[in-house]
């Protein structure tokens, strides 16, 4: 589809892999606006072609407030919306029994369900009111526009410690198809990509031995994280490509990783 003179969503867009994408999309002539509960790092400043708006999105209301200055403000420039990306998240690890035998607590179950799962889905059912009344492209397609999701290799390899984290992502790739399936007759596609380790504040917390455990067995080739600009790209391609829908990539280096690190 069509990026230039576009409006993207862009959750988590003030850091990490959320930041690579606005940036790219602004390269690419788009219009971006950043929700997240961080402000914007002084590299990407508010400007013509680019908004912030402080955003938790575990709180409707305040999702509700984001899409709704985000639909005015594509009034203003002209600029109609062209999809979401789902770029916030985060990761909390807890043993179901930690050493003290003591239960997994609730505040971390809560916390990452309502950031991964119900943000995803309350940021995107929210923008797609809007997304469906956009006219049709130009193209044999009419295509209106595409929801990226943000998933992760735990959805189907968990570590130990993982199980809400895994759950969450494994949530949001599950969205995927039923939601493609059930946005086909809008001409809007749907597409999780379901990244491997990468260099971000998220995996920054990792310990070196951690870190050095996942080059060494979680990734083929080439032995490194992935860099943001890589899965900047890929959301690139993703948005460029029309026959892409419906699924779940993989970006990982072709690593799989163990049970155990």
């Amino acid at each position: 589809m069509k990026i230039e003179n576009r409006t993207f969503i862009v959750s988590g867009g003030s850091s990490g892999l959320g930041l690579a994408t606005a940036q790219d999309l602004l390269d690419a002539k788009a219009y971006v606006a950043v929700v997240d509960v961080l402000p914007l790092p002084s590299i990407l400043p508010p400007s013509a072609r680019c908004i912030f708006i402080k955003t938790d999105v575990r709180d409707v209301r305040q999702v509700e407030a984001a899409v709704k200055r985000v639909v005015e403000w594509t009034r203003e420039t002209g600029a109609e919306l062209g999809g979401v990306i789902n770029s916030a998240g985060l990761g909390r690890n807890q043993l179901m029994i930690d050493k003290h035998g003591k239960p997994h607590g609730t505040d971390v179950w809560d916390l990452t369900m309502g950031v991964n799962v119900a943000g995803t889905f309350h940021l995107t059912r929210l923008a797609l009111e809007h997304l469906v009344c956009v006219k049709p492209e130009d193209t044999e397609d009419g295509e209106r526009g595409v929801i990226i999701l943000v998933a992760s290799e735990a959805a189907f390899e968990g570590q130990p410690g993982q199980t809400a984290y895994a759950a969450s992502k494994g949530a949001v790739r599950s969205m995927t198809l039923p939601m493609a399936r059930d946005l086909a007759r809008h001409h809007i596609r749907v597409v999780t990509i379901a990244p491997g380790p990468f260099t971000t504040p998220l995996t920054g917390g990792l310990s070196s031995k951690v870190q050095g455990a996942l080059n060494s067995h979680a990734v083929l080739y080439p032995k490194r994280f992935g860099t943001p600009g890589e899965f900047a790209r890929t959301v690139r391609w993703v948005l460029d490509c029309a026959y892409v829908n419906g699924e779940t990539i993989r970006l990982t280096g072709g690593g799989r990783v163990p049970a155990f690190l």
